[in-house]
This record gives structure tokens, sequence and C-alpha cells, in this order.
């Protein structure tokens, strides 16, 4: 499906830099927080990407805005390439970000439209196989292929364009709607129906995308400070694995109610992160990967489930809207679970310890969701399933 490829390439480009800031933080003197800061320009702009740009598709149509946000990740793309600063890192991710929110919330209800039974699995299985490609490839590329700072991003720009074509050749171009500024006031709406479904599940897809935040932004360093002697690639495992199972739980939990599908996803949240913690005290490199797995579990149900319960019932108008706050929603949780550890390793504390207390937080978090899931359970199913 195109529109899942696409969610995809967005994601892997957007996780590429990843195992690269501490080269770019070494060769360019630059402090730990400097990393940090340009993970957090993506998750800020992919919010107002939301927020601001995702009525686009409707005035100037799918396509023009689709072509439009992937020229804007392949200039990304090429900024990193030549970057010889943070400043063009800075200023490709911004675009990535922006780029990604304009098309998210479309590309999750074109997803759902195509195919009512397998769009929402499509949709919420797509971000996670991105960024857990982009985080792999870019450690094997970095310890296998010469140049590590431009193969990745050459690599995703060539495979981007080829997804450019296809949109040109197979999307429709409506006739343009007259576009004024007032009409790209914020729109992030969730229907009446689907209020009280949408409040008991915000807490969740805060938390499971607060743990992806998590593996992002500091599994690379985790496994390095675990294992000082393992490989550039073997970094990007924690994630890969994380997100990998993630994708395989999306399908195999696909006939199972929205609502058990998230309960399961924040039980096994939780039991994730509680491993994650005895790694980290135990300083082992096996239970850490453990831990990712058992996280992966919760993590691809902790996602399917709220959108299977969000979008059920929702109009092909009111939908795009819907996915957008899910959207700002989740990039709150990933953005905040990546600015506030990068903050508090600057101030010198150790990395272990802030990994551990995000930990902690996130399942103190969850914990706290799963009652409000399991409390809203009348109004939830009569809603959603």
């Amino acid at each position: 499906m195109l529109s899942s490829s696409i969610v995809v390439l967005f994601l892997a480009s957007a996780n590429a830099p990843s195992l690269l800031y501490q080269t770019y933080e070494s060769a360019w003197h630059a402090g730990a927080l400097i990393g940090t800061i340009a993970f957090a320009t993506y998750a800020v702009a992919v919010i107002g990407g939301l927020l601001w740009l995702d009525r686009l598709s409707e005035r100037l149509g799918r396509r023009a805005v689709l072509l439009t946000s992937i020229g804007c990740q392949v200039i990304a793309l090429a900024l990193f390439t030549l970057a010889g600063s943070f400043v063009p890192i800075f200023i490709g991710r911004a675009l990535q970000g922006l780029a990604s929110g304009a098309v998210f919330g479309t590309l999750s209800a074109i997803m759902i439209e195509s195919d009512k039974e397998r769009g929402p699995i499509a949709s919420a299985a797509s971000p996670g196989t991105g960024s857990g490609i982009g985080a792999l490839l870019s450690g094997f590329l970095i310890q296998y292929v010469p140049g590590p700072t431009h193969t990745i991003y050459l690599v995703l720009g060539s495979i981007l364009l080829v997804q450019g074509v296809l949109v040109f050749r197979l999307l429709p171009a409506p006739g343009r709607q007259p576009t004024s500024v007032l009409s790209l006031k914020p729109r992030v709406s969730v229907p009446p129906h689907a209020r009280a479904v949408f409040i008991a599940c915000a807490p969740v897809i805060f938390v499971v995308w607060g743990l992806s935040g998590f593996y992002a932004a500091l599994s690379p360093a985790l496994l390095r400070a675990l294992a000082p002697e393992a490989a550039g690639w073997q970094s990007a495992l924690p994630l890969f694995t994380l997100l990998g199972t993630a994708t395989v739980m999306t399908v195999v939990l696909r006939h199972v109610s929205g609502r058990a599908v998230t309960v399961v996803g924040l039980l096994m949240t939780l039991a994730g992160l509680g491993v994650t913690v005895a790694a980290l005290a135990s300083s082992s490199v096996g239970l850490y990967l453990t831990a990712s797995v058992i996280a992966g579990v919760g993590y691809g149900p902790g996602f399917q489930g709220p959108i299977r319960m969000v979008t059920a019932g929702a109009s092909d108008r009111d939908r795009p809207a819907l996915m957008a706050a899910v959207f700002v929603v989740a990039y709150l949780g990933l953005g905040a679970a990546a600015i506030v550890p990068g903050a508090l390793t600057s101030a010198g504390i150790p990395l272990t310890r802030v990994a551990a207390g995000l930990a902690i937080a996130l399942a103190v978090l969850g914990a706290v969701a799963l009652v409000t899931v399991v409390r809203a359970k009348g109004k939830v199913e009569s809603d959603a399933d």
C-alpha cells in the first residue's frame, strides 16, 4: 500500500540520524544536549504540521500535498548529507517534522478509507516499521559502508523520489480550492461521539509513544554504556527489536477487540519497563534486549488498540482531524521522553540513572492509563466495540 510505504519512509528518514548524533557532537565539538534539541525540533515541528498544515490536502488536493511533503523530506536529507555543523541538521529536522505533520493524518485516513478492517492495522504498524528500519539500516551503513554520514541519506532520498513518482502517477489531481490564511487555522478535533473514547485512550497513546521516544533517544547510548565493545550497528538493536516486535503484534492481534488489545498493550508495556529497570540495575545487555522484546509486545497493541477504538464509527470527513489529534498526543509523548532525559544528562546525571528514572515515570503513567481504560469500560465499549 503506497500510503503505508510513505509513512514507513518518512519515519525511517526521521530516525536515520539518531545513531549519528554522537558522531556529530564529537566532530563539531557540541554538547550532548545538542542531539536532544535536534530530536526535539523534529517532534515540535510534527505537532506544528499537524496543527496548521493538515488541512492543506483538502484545499490543494492530496497529491499536491504529498508531493510537496516528499520534496521537503528529500531536501532535509540533502541538508543532512552536506551538513558541516548542527545548523543544517536543525533546519532539516524542522522540514522533516513539518512535512510529516502535514500528511500523517491524511495518510492514516487514506489507509482506513481504503480498507476498514486492515487500514487501522496498517496505520498503527507503519510508524514502528519505519522507525525500526531507519535505525537498523543506519546502523549497518554506519558500520560497513564508506561515508556513514552520507550514504544512509542518499539511499533514503532515492527511495523517496521513487515514491514521489508513484504518487504523481497513481493519485488524481483534483481542482484547486480557494485557500486563505484562516483556512489553515489549527484543526485537530474529536467528534462528539468519540470524545469519551479519546479521553480514555489519550494517556495510553502518550505512554506508548513515550516508550518509543525513550528507545529512540536513549537506547543507542545505553547499549554502548552497557557494552562498550559493541559494534555500531548493534546499538540500533534495542530500538529495532522494540519496533519489530510491535509490528508483529499489531498483525497477530488484528482480530482482537480494540479495548482488549489496549489492555494487553498496557500490561506488557508495564512489564517491559520493569525489566528495563532491572537490566539497567544489573548492567545486563541480554536483559535489556529481552526488555525490548517485552516492551515491543506492549507498544504494538498499545497503539493499535486506541486507533481502532477512536476511529470506530468516524466519518471520512472527520477522520483526518481525528487522526491528527491522535498524532499530536503521540508526538507530545515522544518529545517529552526525548527532551527531559537529554536535559538531565547534560546536567551531569549519569545516563543509566536518567534512563531508569524515565522508565519508572512511564510505568507510573502507564498504570494510571490502565486504570483509566478499565474504569471507562462501559462507555468505551458502547462507543467503540
